[in-house]
């Protein structure tokens, strides 16, 4: 099964929302490299990139769609469920998602799960900040601080 490939355009560039009929597999920052589609996208690709328009317009804080499973390591699963609890226009640290894990020493380790995330947005790893500042973003520090700012965090 091929994955498509749908684009969605936001104020600061284009994303893209891969997947299949089982689900959304990835999700592109702007800026990334990524493959080309044809053809029509399958509903559940369809349905993530009207929910991540959606999120982009102000009207969507939450996300309901089916995320394929992404090759990864028990704990890369533990933090990324714990970033699904941060709530929208909510912020947590590294260590915060560490201790979420019962692994407070984790805190790096944290920020590598995060960068191997497969859903941002969807899985908001832009919510998790560094105790000392903004911390880093796949995207970059500018997408960063957009999303924190469409969420009305207005963070140093």
């Amino acid at each position: 099964m091929k994955p498509f490939i749908a684009h969605v355009k936001s104020p600061i560039g284009s994303w893209g929302v891969e997947g299949t009929e089982l689900g959304i597999t990835r999700i592109y920052v702007p800026g990334e490299k990524r493959p080309r589609s044809r053809g029509v996208a399958p509903k559940a690709v369809a349905q993530g990139a009207a929910q991540l328009e959606q999120y982009f317009n102000g009207t969507r804080r939450a996300f309901d769609v089916s995320l394929v499973d992404a090759p990864s390591t028990s704990f890369q699963r533990d933090v990324w469920r714990a970033l699904c609890d941060i709530p929208f226009g909510e912020v947590r640290t590294y260590g915060d998602i560490a201790r979420a894990t019962n692994r407070p020493r984790a805190t790096r380790a944290v920020g590598n799960a995060n960068h191997a995330n497969p859903w941002p947005i969807i899985v908001p790893c832009h919510r998790v900040v560094s105790a000392s500042g903004l911390g880093g973003y796949g995207g970059g520090e500018g997408v960063k601080r957009f999303l924190l700012d469409l969420e009305g965090i207005h963070y140093p």
